[in-house]
């Protein structure tokens, strides 16, 4: 049951909001880890796609079995860690200004 004074100012029809937890450091290792592995993954596939753009502007013939790009691999490498370094630290970044603006508006 829900009380005044649980809801923000004591209003009785604000909404309740749930108070801002922190969950120690392993909330930070598991959002690290999902997005690491997002960011590499995903980084890895914009550098093949950079690698399939470059190949057709430069008409390098991609390998007929497989048709992977010219060099996909260099490419697949520098978009993987930069996305392993810029997602990650996008969601962090953020996610510490979400926190920032919450625990201000609580503090009215």
């Amino acid at each position: 049951m829900h009380h005044a004074e649980d809801r923000p100012g004591g209003q009785a029809n604000a909404p309740a909001r749930p108070p801002v937890e922190s969950g120690g450091v392993w909330q930070y290792v598991g959002l690290g880890c999902i997005t690491l592995t997002a960011g590499l993954f995903g980084g890895g596939m914009l550098g093949v796609f950079a690698a399939k753009i470059v190949g057709w502007a430069t008409h390098c013939v991609a390998d007929p079995n497989t048709g992977a790009p010219c060099a996909w691999g260099s490419y697949w490498f520098i978009g993987a860690a930069a996305g392993a370094i810029a997602f990650p630290t996008t969601v962090f970044v953020l996610r510490s200004r979400g926190r920032a603006a919450a625990a201000k508006s609580d503090r009215g």
